[in-house]
Formats: structure tokens, C-alpha cells, sequence
């Protein structure tokens, strides 16, 4: 057990090993491996990027952000140059796979072109369309957010690019702002994702 939880990797992989007992428990059971099971998998997907999406928004809006300022200066290097890069390589790339899995699984269900219109070939008739809709909207502004205006801004704050000093707290500060409306985006938007799966 100690060479599984000691490595990430090893934890990982044991996840993905341990996520086999209830796929060949589907399968003896008499599932297939069709079209419904393939949408379940893409959402799968769709939702685990997510978690780790949100969760690193969270974790930077809720933990690292406020605490910043408690650090005593001697130790910000190590958020600035260790903790926050790696941080915002899963941060970005858990909000690309994020969006691209959802736009899939729009796609296979049929109502991509639906929710990205909200609803409007209906007469904006169909309350699911409109819940998924906004959902979705609001996930691709975040993702904008992270892809056009959080990520190119930290690297200049962290200093990954050159840039002269005067331009690192300007863009510090315009990082944390869109940081800051993604965190307030990413709750009308779960709403949205959840009620459209579960009341309409």
C-alpha cells in the first residue's frame, strides 16, 4: 500500500485500476458498450476535468490568494516559482479538457446546437436547453477567461516571461480580477449544469 499512496502516479493509476471493478460489474450485469455507455464515459470525463477545474479555482480564490499575504516575503518564492506554475498547469489544462469533453458530449446527446442557442430553433421553449445553455456559456467564458486573460497574465506576474517590472503587479492584479469573476461565474454555472441534469 505505502509504494501505491507514496507516488501520485501510482495513487492515480490504482484510481483508474480500482474504476474497473464497477465497469466489468456493469458489463456481467449485461451492460454494453454502445452509444448511451460511450455519452456516460465522455460526461465521466467531462465531470473529473471539471472537479479538478473548479477545485483549483476554488483553491486559488479561497487558500492561496488570501493566505499571500501571511507569508512572510522570504517564503513567496516558493508559491511564486514552485507551487503556483504547477498549479496553473493543471488549472489550465483541466479547464481545455473541460471544455472540450462537454462540447463532445453536447454533441453525442444531440443538443449542442440547442444549448449553445438556448433553445432559440424552439421559440426558447425548452427550459432544459436554456439550463444547459447558460451552463455552457458561462463555462466557455471561464474558459476564455483562463486560456486568454488569467494564464497570460500570471506568466508575466510569475515572471515565466520577460517583462518589465512595472508590468508585473498590473498584471497580477488583472489575473486575480478575472480569477475572481470566473470564481463568480462558477456558481450560477454549476447551477445551470445541475438543474439541467436533475429538475428539468
Amino acid at each position: 500500500m505505502a509504494a501505491i499512496l507514496s507516488s501520485l502516479r501510482n495513487t492515480v493509476i490504482a484510481g483508474f485500476v480500482l474504476t474497473l471493478i464497477p465497469l466489468v460489474m456493469y458489463l456481467n450485469w449485461g451492460g454494453t458498450i454502445d452509444h448511451p455507455f460511450g455519452a456516460f464515459f465522455i460526461r465521466w470525463l467531462h465531470v473529473g476535468s471539471g472537479v479538478m477545474w473548479i477545485g483549483l479555482l476554488w483553491y486559488f480564490n479561497f487558500v492561496q490568494t488570501p493566505s499571500m499575504p501571511k507569508i512572510p516575503d522570504d517564503q513567496k518564492p516558493a508559491i511564486s516559482k514552485v507551487i503556483s506554475p504547477a498549479a496553473l498547469f493543471w488549472f489550465r489544462w483541466s479547464a481545455m479538457s473541460t471544455i472540450v469533453f462537454g462540447i463532445i458530449l453536447a454533441q453525442m446527446n444531440g443538443y449542442l446546437v440547442d444549448a449553445y442557442t438556448l433553445g432559440a430553433a424552439e421559440g426558447f421553449a425548452v427550459p432544459k436547453d436554456i439550463a444547459i445553455g447558460i451552463g455552457m456559456w458561462l463555462g466557455t467564458i471561464m474558459w476564455f477567461n483562463v486560456w486568454f486573460v488569467i494564464w497570460p497574465n500570471q506568466k508575466i506576474a510569475l515572471g515565466i516571461v520577460d517583462a518589465a517590472a512595472d508590468q508585473k503587479p498590473k498584471a497580477a492584479k488583472l489575473a486575480g480580477q478575472f480569477s475572481r469573476i470566473n470564481t463568480m461565474l462558477s456558481i450560477p454555472m454549476l447551477f445551470a449544469m445541475v438543474s439541467a441534469q436533475n429538475i428539468y
